[in-house]
C-alpha cells in the first residue's frame, strides 16, 4: 500500500465521485483512478466504496478506514515538516495560529512574550477556525495556536482564558432595548449556533439551553464568526457566540450579554507534544506572563 492510494481514496470520499475527484483534485484520468481504488480495496481485503450511477458512497468499512487514512497522512506530513526543519537548524522559525478574531486579543501579548527573541527568529502569523488550527498543529505546519480545546486530536492544551457567551442580533431587533438577554428570549426566534464542525461551541450552547429548561432547535449552524454575522443580519436571527465576537461586529449587528451567569468557552494555547522547537519550549515557560498581560485593564 502506497501513500498515493490513501490520498486518492480520501479525495474520492470527499468529492463523492470518481470522475470529479480525478478531474478537480487529482488531475488524473478516471480509469486510472478506478484502478488505484480497486488496488487499495484488494490490499485491504474489503470493499471501501459502493458505486452507483449517482456516484460513490463509503461502505461501513470505508468510513472506518477514512479516519485512519487521514490520520496516517497527517503524521506523514508532520514527519516531512519536522525533517525539513531539522535540516536547517540554524534558522529558527516560529509559526503561530489564531482562531480568527482572537489575534486582536492575543497577538500583542504573544509578541511581548517573544520580545527578547524576535531578533533571532522569524515569526509567521496565520488565522483559521479552530478545527483547522488543530489539523495544522498535527501536521507540523504550526508550532502553537490560540484556539478551542478540540476533541479528536493528539495535542496538548493550556487554558489561558474563559470567554462568556454573548448574544448577537440585528441592530433593529426588539431585544436591543434590553441591557441583558434571557435564555427564554430565544424561544420563537431564528437561532444560530455552532455547526457540527464547531463542536465545542455547539456542545456548550446545547448544554446551556438544556439547563435553562428550553428545547430550542438550531436553525443554522456556522463554522466561523463571519458566517455567524452574515446570518444574523440576513435572517434577523439571534446567535450565541463567544465574547471576542465584539471585535468583529459590523454596523448591522449588535451584541448583548446574557442575563445571570453566562456559560463560558475556553481559550487555550494548543501545541503538539512531539514538536521539538526550542522557541515553543521558551514560549510555554512564559505562559504565566502571557496570562498576566491579558488580565491587565
Amino acid at each position: 500500500m502506497e501513500l498515493r492510494h490513501l490520498r486518492y481514496f480520501i479525495a474520492v470520499a470527499e468529492m463523492g465521485s470518481l470522475t470529479e475527484a480525478a478531474k478537480r483534485r487529482l488531475h488524473t484520468s478516471q480509469p486510472s483512478l478506478s484502478r488505484q481504488i480497486r488496488d487499495l480495496e484488494h490490499q485491504v481485503g474489503v470493499e471501501l466504496l459502493s458505486r452507483s450511477v449517482h456516484g460513490v458512497e463509503l461502505t461501513a468499512a470505508g468510513k472506518a478506514f477514512l479516519d485512519h487514512a487521514r490520520l496516517a497522512l497527517m503524521h506523514v506530513d508532520a514527519a516531512v515538516e519536522t525533517a525539513r526543519r531539522a535540516a536547517e537548524p540554524a534558522r529558527k522559525t516560529f509559526a503561530i495560529g489564531f482562531q480568527t478574531g482572537h489575534e486582536m486579543n492575543w497577538l500583542p501579548q504573544a509578541m511581548h512574550v517573544l520580545h527578547d527573541e524576535l531578533k533571532n527568529i522569524q515569526v509567521t502569523i496565520s488565522s483559521d477556525y479552530s478545527p483547522g488550527l488543530a489539523e495544522a498543529l498535527t501536521r507540523g505546519r504550526l508550532d502553537l495556536a490560540f484556539m478551542r480545546v478540540e476533541p479528536g486530536y493528539d495535542l496538548e492544551y493550556h487554558v489561558v482564558d474563559r470567554e462568556p457567551l454573548i448574544v448577537l442580533m440585528p441592530n433593529e431587533h426588539r431585544l436591543t432595548a434590553r441591557e441583558t438577554v434571557r435564555p427564554q428570549d430565544f424561544v420563537g426566534e431564528v437561532f444560530i449556533g455552532g455547526s457540527n464542525k464547531a463542536t465545542v461551541l455547539r456542545a456548550i450552547t446545547e448544554d446551556y439551553l438544556r439547563s435553562s429548561g428550553l428545547d430550542v432547535k438550531l436553525d443554522h449552524g456556522v463554522d466561523n464568526m463571519a458566517m455567524a454575522m452574515s446570518l444574523v443580519a440576513s435572517t434577523r436571527g439571534l446567535a450565541l457566540m463567544p465574547a471576542y465576537a465584539k471585535n468583529l461586529v459590523p454596523w448591522s449587528v449588535v451584541s448583548r450579554p446574557l442575563e445571570g451567569e453566562a456559560p463560558t468557552i475556553d481559550v487555550a494555547v494548543g501545541y503538539s507534544k512531539s514538536n521539538p522547537s526550542p522557541v515553543l519550549k521558551l514560549f510555554l515557560s512564559r505562559l504565566d506572563k502571557l496570562v498576566a498581560l491579558n488580565q491587565k485593564p
